[in-house]
């Protein structure tokens, strides 16, 4: 049951780095599509600039024929110039611009593939990551059950115990020895208490972390566990090993 939930914990983060590259390529996506739409706007101003402005200088070009000296005739040949100058600007802009927009749509063409098949990754990593949701959501309800029916023929003390230690040791209340390890906090028991486990006649507690300790191998005879608790010679207290 630790297992499973530990294994439904981190789907949520197996899901969120399937979606990272659809959620950048989709940001790709958003911000060329920004620059397109300022890009297009700046264009569209710049072509109501030189419709105006032509509109100013075709009325300019009008008024040569109302001109009657010389000097103001020649004045306003150069107004017509320098604005013929600033037309040339105008357009210019515009064909910056043209190209920003031609750059940016071909842009969002290439990213929206992208798009697509990040999407259709995506699609199909989540659809495996929902199945693998679904198929540990029944083992564990099945393992729920099963806990309940053995928690009915369960001391109420010793069940209590259980709970509490289950609580605090994330849902791992129990522990296999093996080698003389504890494998709930990796850490070496004393011999005497993996001799004391293997007899398996009493339950026991780690010394470090209080789980309840089970022995995980083959059953050790009476007289072997016998002779291993045996193993170690007694002293007096005080008296240097």
């Amino acid at each position: 049951m630790a297992e499973i939930k530990d294994q439904q914990r981190k789907l949520p983060v197996l899901l969120e780095t399937a979606q990272a590259p659809l959620n950048e390529i989709t940001r790709q996506v958003a911000d060329l599509t920004a620059l397109l739409e300022s890009a297009t706007k700046e264009r569209r101003t710049f072509e109501k600039d030189l419709e105006a402005h032509e509109s100013q200088t075709e009325k300019m070009r009008t008024r040569l024929s109302e001109l009657k000296t010389n000097k103001e005739y020649q004045a306003h040949l150069f107004e017509i110039e320098m604005a013929n100058k600033k037309k040339s600007d105008i357009e210019e802009r515009i064909l910056v611009y043209m190209e920003k927009v031609e750059q940016h749509q071909n842009g969002i063409k290439d990213a929206q593939v992208k798009k697509a098949e990040a999407d259709q990754q995506f699609t199909g990593e989540k659809a495996r990551l929902d199945a693998q949701q679904a198929e540990l959501t029944a083992e564990l309800s099945e393992l729920e059950q099963k806990h309940k029916e053995i928690a009915v023929g369960v001391e109420k003390i010793l069940l209590a115990r259980y709970t509490k230690l289950k609580a605090a040791r994330r849902d791992q209340a129990l522990a296999p020895v093996r080698n003389g390890i504890c494998f709930g906090c990796k850490l070496q028991i004393s011999p005497q208490l993996v001799a004391q486990v293997k007899r398996s006649d009493a339950l026991l507690s780690c010394s470090f972390c209080n789980r309840l300790l089970y022995w995980e191998g083959e059953p050790v005879s009476e007289a072997v566990v016998s002779a291993g608790v045996k193993q170690r010679p007694e002293y007096d207290e005080g008296e240097s090993i």
